[in-house]
């Protein structure tokens, strides 16, 4: 029995459609996310990143063919599109909108340190050129898009590899900016990292990678699978001679494939001194009898294109389902609201201006690097302040604490909170308990 969606941990993978998968990625990340899809403790969120791909990428063509590829490629490889929510970047209009909600609470001083931006700058400071020649606003800005990205659905951890961790933590700072204006709205990430991704190395020995021009393409067909894998740079030993398997691309890649048995009985042949042809040709049997079964389904889903865009237009209506109301909630929270609900007085008609003076918690981040959270009324006095955490999860979860069982986290959280200025301790339960009361209403509807 799955677990039900209000508890699982979301998770949200998106990968750049500007070029062809090959055996790193699917490796390095198509294999472990789609056995990671399966798990029933997450909701997975896997989306093609096609407006980014703008940034990188002046060639409709090939971000077009690569969209294809790359979600052919996903639900060859066993990604299920009805267990996950599978869709394109473009699909979901709320996205570029919550990440103008974002722009505009974020500072241009933390755009200016994003690794991205600032390799650009010192390229250009190096060869005398202007420090923004040939940057562009989509560079610059790309931090906030995968910002709004992340934060529209609400995704409590991201995988990504360590080039990547700047990016969650500017996103926990939009989120923490725009929660201290606007109220508690968005759920800060977390990175995941995975020390263990394998790193294939390519037909020269590199990294594969296309920058190198020495990959493997996922879906090659049979015959030039094998003769890519003929092409993989060996030594000179002959046949006979023993081989070494450290430094041998050969053998990485077949140890991403093989069983550990497999992977012991290649290990003993190099000992025994096989001949490279037929160390390669072991290599293109393993990986061909792997592949084999995806590329027939691959190749199906590539000649029927329009297939592949019902899948995701279906997966973009089933993310739209979450992206939707909330893009109103925060519409109405940053100010655009219908003005049917705006009287000649100034103020909202009374049940609006009732949820509007509902006590909230503001969780945000001081120059000390510290984060804090503070309680306060409809009129913005505060009730209850924090001192300083070192993270915002630590923050965040003791505003929990408060929300669900206000006394016993008052006590434990004694050393760590004081009442806002003239606030007696009335005030201050009566504001908690319309919280807890809240939470408990919201998790009715829900059941």
């Amino acid at each position: 029995m799955m677990t039900d969606t209000s508890t699982r941990t979301r998770v949200l993978t998106g990968i750049t459609t500007t070029g062809t998968p090959h055996l790193g990625n699917y490796v390095g990340a198509i294999r472990p996310t789609v056995q990671a899809s399966r798990s029933s403790t997450t909701q997975g969120f896997y989306f093609l990143a096609d407006y980014h791909a703008l940034i990188k990428c002046d060639e409709p063509a090939r971000i077009q063919r690569s969209t294809l590829e790359i979600a052919a490629s996903w639900i060859a490889a066993g990604l299920d599109p009805e267990r996950v929510m599978f869709y394109r970047q473009s699909d979901i209009p709320e996205i570029p909108e919550l990440s103008w909600f974002l722009t505009c609470v974020t500072g241009k001083g933390l755009l200016n340190r994003a690794h991205a931006y600032k390799a650009s700058v010192d390229k250009n400071n190096a060869a005398g050129n202007d420090p923004d020649a040939d940057v562009s606003a989509g560079l610059f800005m790309y931090p906030v898009l995968m910002g709004a990205d992340i934060l529209m659905f609400k995704a409590h951890k991201v995988p990504v590899g360590r080039d990547q961790i700047q990016h969650i933590e500017m996103a926990r700072d939009m989120a923490s900016s725009f929660n201290h204006l606007y109220g508690e709205h968005l759920v800060l990430p977390e990175a995941v990292i995975e020390e263990s991704v394998a790193l294939l190395p390519g037909l020269d020995g590199r990294k594969m990678s296309k920058s190198y021009d020495n990959t493997i393409p996922l879906f090659s067909s049979s015959s030039q699978l094998k003769k890519l894998i003929s092409g993989i740079v060996t030594d000179s030993r002959a046949p006979g001679e023993a081989k070494d398997t450290d430094g041998s691309a050969l053998f990485q890649i077949y140890q991403a494939f093989a069983s550990a048995e497999e992977t012991a009985t290649l290990a003993k042949a190099y000992a025994d001194g096989i001949g490279w042809g037929d160390a390669k040709q072991m290599l293109f049997e393993r990986i061909d009898r792997e592949l084999a079964p995806m590329r027939a389904q691959y190749e199906e889903l590539i000649n029927n294109p329009g297939k592949v865009d019902a899948i995701l237009l279906k997966g973009a209506a089933k993310a739209r389902e979450l992206a939707t109301p909330f893009i109103q909630e925060l519409r109405h929270a940053v100010g655009l609201r219908a003005l049917a609900s705006y009287n000649r007085s100034g103020t909202q008609d009374t049940a609006k201006t009732a949820r509007a003076a509902a006590p909230s918690f503001k969780q945000y981040r001081e120059k000390d690097g510290q984060f804090y959270f503070k309680l306060v009324d409809g009129q913005g006095r505060v009730l209850l302040q924090s001192s300083g955490f070192a993270s915002p999860k630590d923050a965040g979860q003791a505003i929990g604490q408060l929300q669900q069982n206000p006394e016993t986290a008052l006590a434990n959280l004694n050393q760590h909170v004081a009442l806002g200025d003239g606030v007696i301790d009335s005030e201050l339960s009566t504001a908690l308990a319309a919280l807890q009361a809240e939470l408990l209403e919201k998790a009715k509807s829900k059941g």
